[in-house]
């Protein structure tokens, strides 16, 4: 399965995204109009080693929420990115059995190299 998790509102989302084009058989799911389901956050996190390489701590909420101050869990990072999608980071690229997770540029090139190989 190709799917890629992202933010339509989100201007790095949509150039990482024309980045990786041609996206043939890809999916994409806009996490915003189409909520994440804990079977899939739970899949991402199996394949990224834990749900704290999914987060993103550039989050507006999480200095909102005084979460920069606080000891989080694998649980607490689970429910709050199943709570508000801001919390993924972004985008997510599943290919098969690998994942890319975020926008560094070194994560969208092993992206782009691995989904046009």
């Amino acid at each position: 399965m190709k799917k890629i998790y992202h933010l339509g509102s989100c201007s790095t989302c949509q150039r990482i995204l024309k980045d990786l084009e041609p996206l043939d058989g890809v999916v994409l799911q806009e996490i915003k109009s189409e909520p994440m389901t804990a079977e899939q956050v739970e899949q991402m996190a199996q394949l990224a080693g834990s749900y704290e390489a999914l987060f993103s701590r550039r989050a507006m909420l999480f200095r909102q929420r005084g979460l920069h101050e606080q000891k989080l869990t694998e649980e607490d990072y689970k429910n709050l990115i199943l709570e508000h999608y801001t919390f993924l980071k972004r985008p997510v690229l599943l290919l098969e059995e690998q994942i890319f997770v975020g926008n560094s540029k070194k994560v969208v090139e092993a992206a782009k190299a691995a989904l046009h190989s």
